[in-house]
């Protein structure tokens, strides 16, 4: 990491997008999704290093649009720390039966942004969110299917995250567990997308994980 302003940078699609500002407005810049919590919460623990904390997560992407807008929107920021959460609509996508899902290009996408990352950022850490869901909503009619899909997902995450020395952030257990208590909805309104409580609850699983790891933020 560098040794001047560290910076963060978060990518992904709709969960982390969080209805983000697309221009300088401070006021609505992070948008109100989990970046927001841990920005918030470390801008303040750590305000006289001032850390710098970017969110370019965009509604509706799957990793292929990651890698498609990846020079402008991750490569040319260079940033410290570069947090990714995508997957769900990789399997919206299958699942609904259009054409842009016709083939699975998760994992070799993924490997296409990570490898140009680590080529041009070398210096850069990586920290791979799993995708995640609950049955309720979207995902109750035809749950074995998406619950298939997710799966596969979280595994093909934990491998790459393994061969690209990541740090990777697990928070599908986190939700199960909190569910049981609540319901799903409470935590992710439509089984897919989070409540207030379960940015929350993901900003927290990540700051936990994140903190105890090599590319804590200090």
């Amino acid at each position: 990491m560098s040794e001047q302003q560290l910076t963060v940078l978060f990518q992904g699609d709709s969960i982390t997008d969080g209805s983000r500002g697309r221009n300088d407005d401070l006021n609505h810049i992070l948008g109100h999704s989990y970046p927001y919590l841990i920005a918030s919460r470390l801008g303040y623990e750590l305000a006289e290093k001032a850390p710098h904390f970017i969110n370019k997560g965009i509604s509706g992407n799957r990793v292929s649009d990651l890698y498609a807008r990846w020079n402008e929107d991750a490569l040319s920021l260079k940033p410290d720390v570069l947090s990714i959460l995508i997957g769900v609509n990789d399997a919206w996508r299958t699942m609904s039966g259009e054409a842009s899902g016709a083939t699975d290009r998760f994992e070799r996408a993924y490997r296409h942004l990570l490898e140009e990352t680590a080529e041009v950022l070398p210096q850069t850490g990586f920290v791979l969110v799993e995708p995640f869901i609950l049955k309720t909503g979207a995902t109750v009619e035809r749950w074995d299917e998406w619950q298939q899909i997710i799966k596969g997902y979280q595994e093909k995450t934990a491998a790459l995250a393994a061969e690209y020395d990541a740090v990777l952030v697990r928070v599908q257990h986190v939700f199960d567990k909190a569910s049981e208590v609540t319901g799903a909805a409470y935590w992710l309104w439509d089984g897919v997308h989070p409540t207030a409580a379960g940015h929350e609850l993901l900003a927290r699983e990540w700051l936990s994980t994140v903190q105890k790891s090599s590319l804590a933020i200090k």
